[in-house]
């Protein structure tokens, strides 16, 4: 049975930093590429980060430059590291697994961020 899980979320300060992370069980870790998406109250769901089994990464306009995404296989752990937060990014964010080219994907129940004075 696979499971995908996120944990880290919170509140921080305008301009401050914190670390999501993504576990995942019942998967072949490093086959996966890794996405992180986020979805504020009202808007549609986004994808934010992603890096695939080389290491690859891509970011959205708005997080390029403060946001960072990494993964350990060892550790079948996924992290976005996010820097110099603003009120725009709270948002619950979700952890993707899934193998390109396959229909199938795997999803984490989400952690809310929180950028707030």
């Amino acid at each position: 049975q696979v499971h995908v899980w996120e944990s880290g979320g919170g509140l921080v300060q305008p301009g401050g930093s914190l670390r999501v992370s993504c576990a995942a069980s019942g998967i072949t870790f490093r086959m996966y590429t890794l996405e992180w998406y986020r979805q504020a109250p009202g808007k549609q769901r986004e994808l934010v980060a992603s890096i695939t089994t080389r290491d690859n990464t891509n970011y959205a306009d708005s997080v390029k430059g403060r946001f960072t995404i990494s993964r350990d296989n060892a550790k079948k752990m996924a992290y976005l590291h996010m820097n110099s937060l603003k009120p725009e990014d709270t948002a619950v964010y979700y952890c993707n697994a899934h193998i390109l080219g396959d229909s199938i994907a795997y999803w984490g129940q989400g952690t809310q961020v929180t950028v707030s004075s």
